[in-house]
């Protein structure tokens, strides 16, 4: 399989959809999104924007099944598996807000082969393929070189199941606002993880999300240069929920000594 040509083309797939998304913000109608749980949002642009991926993702490899986040095919996992989010960051969607994304990840056996992510706000494409390096807009990217928490700009999302989070974000916030050179909040785990691997953050970490929100990203991170773990420090696997991309110097291992107390809520 030709890695490069593949995330080539899944390239101009999601650049696609991510033009269908821009389109379809201009005459969005806010009364026809649903409430999947509590503040966790979906509408008809997401699931419209998965229907179009899915078709052109299906041509483009037909024995690759898929995990999609808006189940608009059947969950088919095979040995090849499409793992697609046609909108990461619905709620930013919704204000017009940025950024928000499209995210596809191709894996072979739980394990990425290739991703890419195209934010629509700033016209950006991220995209990287095993041992082929991460690239923006077809320029290579890496993550940045910060090795001081003091210096460091701090990426944390707020996933939706607050109460089990809340004891750890406040964690974070008594202990790096103030000390971190800043603290931001994208509202999209796809964008946070390309933030890093181009070096816009320094670190990020999130919790209770889900493959499609992190499987591109992470890829793209790794093939930058930096590191990506678990909270507990391991590998990072298909099924785990809670992430730490840094640029892999020792402002990583600081921020999991933060998160170690407080495991036991999230785990």
């Amino acid at each position: 399989m030709n890695l490069e040509h593949i995330t080539s083309e899944v390239c101009k797939i999601a650049t696609e959809g991510g033009h269908f998304l821009a389109k379809e913000r201009k005459v969005f109608q806010r009364n026809r999104v649903e409430e999947k749980n509590t503040h966790d949002y979906v509408s008809y642009v997401d699931k419209e924007t998965e229907k179009l991926l899915v078709k052109k993702l299906s041509a483009l490899l037909p024995e690759a099944g898929f995990v999609t986040e808006e189940e608009t095919i059947k969950t088919e996992e095979k040995d090849y598996c499409w793992v697609i989010d046609p909108l990461d960051g619905t709620t930013n969607f919704i204000h017009d807000n940025a950024p928000y994304c499209v995210s596809i990840a191709l894996t072979y056996k739980s394990k990425p082969l290739a991703g890419v992510i195209y934010e629509v706000c700033r016209d950006e494409c991220f995209y990287a393929w095993k041992g082929g390096n991460a690239y923006l807009n077809g320029k290579q990217i890496s993550v940045s070189a910060t090795n001081d928490i003091n210096k460091a700009l701090v990426g944390l999302d707020l996933p939706y199941n607050d109460k089990e989070y809340k004891p750890l974000m406040n964690r974070f916030m008594d202990q790096l606002y103030g000390k971190a050179s800043s603290i931001r909040v994208n509202g999209s785990a796809a964008m946070s993880l390309c933030y890093v691997a181009a070096g816009r953050f320094d670190i990020w970490c999130e919790a209770f999300i889900k493959p499609w929100d992190f499987m591109a990203g992470a890829l793209i991170v790794e093939e930058a240069g930096g590191r990506i773990t678990n909270f507990e420090g391991k590998e990072l696997l298909f099924n785990n929920h809670h992430i730490v991309a840094s640029n892999d110097t020792v402002i990583h291992d600081e921020i999991l000594v933060l998160i170690q107390p407080f495991f036991s809520f999230i785990k």
